[in-house]
């Protein structure tokens, strides 16, 4: 890891009171569907994506900000992908799958863990914005491998394993004003 000097990322209070360099080279992955869904869950509200990013990645080094979303053919997600993009997110895409007999599944763990996989040798943190437990072996071994984790979730809908698996946790519950907006209608 890097060391220098320490530095507040302003906007969110990480539990774990960890240290952070403004030498760090860090790149944040999104899950953007368990975020969604949280927030309306838990609070009737949409996530605003670019405040987290900002806070998250504070005074360091942003190699990349991918947001990973699901195409379910509303109206609305055009707009929703440019907004991603206008906050500094490059927006990576499937389609929803639908099978026989109506069931729907539509996720990027595997493609999220093989991204950060692939750039942990050029990053000294990874913030993954999820609060999904099947993250947990992945962060296991980015930190086996000397990749600090840090994670950013709404801590009532987050998996308490990946909360202790990472090196940091940052609960969106605790700011829910600053990192939310009213749901449209």
């Amino acid at each position: 890891m890097n060391s220098g000097s320490p530095v507040v990322v302003s906007g969110i209070q990480n539990n774990m009171s960890s240290k952070k360099y403004i030498d760090q080279r860090v790149a944040v992955f999104v899950d953007v569907q368990n975020l969604y869904y949280s927030a309306r869950s838990l609070y009737k509200s949409r996530v605003n994506f670019g405040a987290i990013l900002k806070a998250a990645v504070g005074d360091r080094k942003l190699v990349r900000a991918i947001a990973y979303v699901i195409r379910a053919s509303i109206a609305e997600e055009k707009s929703f992908f440019d907004a991603l993009e206008k906050s500094g997110y490059e927006v990576k895409a499937k389609d929803l799958q639908i099978f026989p007999g109506g069931a729907k599944k539509g996720d990027w763990d595997v493609g999220i863990t093989m991204d950060m996989v692939q750039m942990m040798s050029k990053l000294d943190t990874i913030i993954l914005v999820s609060g999904d437990g099947d993250y947990v072996d992945a962060v296991r071994y980015l930190q086996a491998n000397g990749t600090r984790v840090e994670a950013v979730a709404f801590g009532r809908s987050s998996s308490n394993k990946l909360k202790e698996a990472v090196d940091d946790f940052a609960d969106l519950d605790q700011y829910v004003k600053k990192f939310t907006m009213p749901m449209r209608r």
